[in-house]
């Protein structure tokens, strides 16, 4: 390995020195992790890497190193190469430092999803999309974590991160997420899936594309991605590699659904609503039970699409604010829409028969001793009053189901709609998986070809350096009457000589997958670059990591 000047010797020592101890070596036997699979909502099982029920994933060192000195301090130092410069590099041989120049940075998925957590759960886990960009800095704070992002729905929530150390950064996330939420961390790993480079890709694919929706197939979830990469941008931290990743997620989602039919007569978390609560009550009634809504944001706004499809044409909708009720009267004419204010709820879910709750609220809108005191509903719609809660955290508290006269239903039990034409589902989603698969090789491809990007700066660098030099030289011999135009034409010369000559080694450092270069192809000629012009990208990267991270560490 190749040890640039500005990073051997006192320097080395200074930052392994600096850490808080030398980590312990790792125990003979590393902790094992399960690798186990559930139903998926396609109807075919999905592999899942979960740490087993009780062990925490990221423990192969008894302890995570911490740098705790200036960032001064740990990059300062004389660039000689002395004698303790051998020591140096043996203690990083065989400290955890040396995951970082052995290992590539991850891109790893911490999720819990509507297919592994109940909803209880979930809600204590959701972040609001104006909290994602805290979020995302609070997360690349963390020790081990370079980039992130946060995918916050109704049904998941999911961490995507670029870890120096995927390890450590699992660990770290997982501890984040049990601080926020007030989740013992045992809780999470019973719950949680784990999934890591060409697993995470896919799954995020899989989503984008609505092959991991309860709901195959839906639309709102590509929007929802969608709304990631915009809440992002400038967001320090939702870097290069992660960025890219949710971008050609976004890519996958719309190809996947201009050439499958996999979104044709596909229903919404709202339409599946409408059905489960359809099936509650009897269907001579369906035209008259009073229906109530509350919330018209856009999955209120989809339930109340469905209801009037379904031949229901007056309904309450009960919304902060008159605006948006008001434009969806306009837009939906014919149908007998009554408007009443937040302040009215309660008496309107004293005049229903089924209450559709689709609010950002963080707190329950109804309790056990709201419902209790509502008058009875009629015997003819079967003699309960029906809340349907499509809302993450839940806008119906679990203990309304202690009511005798309700029954709550939330998004966990919209299985039992979604569970029809199971097979229909299962062949759309393999044109799907087709497309997925080639996808996730373009994106890996991409994602690889970012490994020779420093050298292919370097090498640049380093021709540029021997161009300028050389013409200077040539150009003070020929006099300081020489023409401007001649100048030019010998820089011009200068330029040309460089770039022919780079070329073909600029050529063999990319890997991209529009030619039959194979990845480990592209890294050889990158690491004999490195070794012929003693480019030393790798010590570098692991100098800018360091110094970035003790930079943070101190702010």
């Amino acid at each position: 390995m190749a040890v640039s000047s500005g990073f051997t010797g006192a320097k080395l020592e200074n930052w392994l020195l600096l850490c808080n101890g030398s980590p312990s070596p790792a125990p003979s036997q590393s902790p094992s992790r399960a690798s186990l699979s559930w139903p998926s909502p396609i109807g075919f099982p999905r592999r899942r890497f979960l740490s087993q029920r009780g062990v925490s994933v990221g423990v192969g060192f008894n302890r995570v190193v911490r740098c705790k000195v200036a960032a001064s301090d740990a990059v300062s130092g004389s660039p000689d190469v002395d004698t303790s410069s051998i020591s140096a590099l043996e203690q990083l041989k065989t400290s955890a430092a040396d995951r970082y120049t052995k290992e590539r940075s991850s891109i790893v998925v911490i999720g819990l999803s509507v297919h592994t957590t109940p909803v209880e759960m979930r809600e204590k886990l959701a972040i609001p999309e104006a909290e994602w960009p805290r979020a995302i800095g609070e997360l690349c704070s963390l020790n081990h974590i370079e980039e992130a992002a946060v995918l916050s729905t109704c049904n998941r929530m999911e961490i995507y991160v670029v870890a120096l150390s995927q390890h450590r950064g699992v660990k770290e996330v997982t501890e984040w997420m049990s601080k926020t939420s007030g989740i013992p961390v045992s809780e999470l790993c019973q719950h949680r899936f784990l999934l890591h480079n060409g697993d995470a890709t896919q799954h995020l694919f899989e989503v984008s594309a609505g092959l991991d929706s309860l709901v195959l197939g839906e639309g709102q979830i590509l929007a929802q991605v969608k709304q990631v990469v915009k809440v992002g941008q400038g967001v320090v931290g939702f870097g290069r590699n992660i960025s890219g990743l949710f971008k050609h997620a976004i890519t996958v989602g719309k190809r996947v659904r201009t050439e499958t039919n996999i979104a044709s007569g596909a229903v919404s978390v709202s339409s599946a609503a409408v059905e489960l609560a359809l099936m509650k009550i009897p269907e001579s009634c369906h035209g008259t039970a009073r229906m109530v809504v509350i919330g018209a944001g856009k999955m209120g706004k989809l339930v109340i699409k469905h209801l009037v499809a379904k031949g229901c044409t007056k309904m309450v909708i009960v919304n902060r604010s008159e605006e948006k009720v008001a434009a969806i009267r306009e837009e939906m004419k014919g149908v007998d829409i009554i408007y009443m204010p937040l302040t009215e709820m309660l008496k309107c879910a004293g005049e229903a028969d089924v209450i559709f709750t689709s609010t950002a609220s963080e707190t329950p809108l109804f309790l056990k001793e709201h419902v209790e005191t509502l008058p009875p509903v009629s015997s003819e719609v079967g003699g309960l009053r029906l809340f349907v809660d499509i809302s993450v955290p839940r806008n119906v508290g679990s203990c309304v189901a202690d009511v005798s006269t309700a029954r709550v239903y939330n998004v966990d039990d919209l299985k039992e709609v979604v569970a029809a034409n199971k097979e229909d589902r299962l062949r759309k989603a393999m044109e799907a998986q087709a497309i997925i698969s080639e996808e996730s090789k373009q994106f890996e491809a991409w994602r690889d070809s970012l490994e020779t990007v420093p050298t292919i700066k370097k090498l640049r660098a380093y021709a540029e350096r021997i161009r300028v030099a050389e013409l200077e030289k040539c150009l003070s011999k020929m006099g300081d009457d020489l023409p401007k135009k001649t100048r030019r034409a010998v820089d011009d010369l200068s330029r040309g000589i460089v770039n022919k000559l780079l070329h073909g080694p600029m050529q063999h450092l990319r890997c991209d997958g529009t030619d039959g270069r194979t990845l480990n192809e592209t890294l050889e000629n990158m690491h004999a670059l490195n070794r012929m012009f003693s480019l030393e990208t790798e010590i570098s990267l692991l100098e800018q990591k360091i110094r970035a991270k003790v930079e943070q560490i101190q702010k």
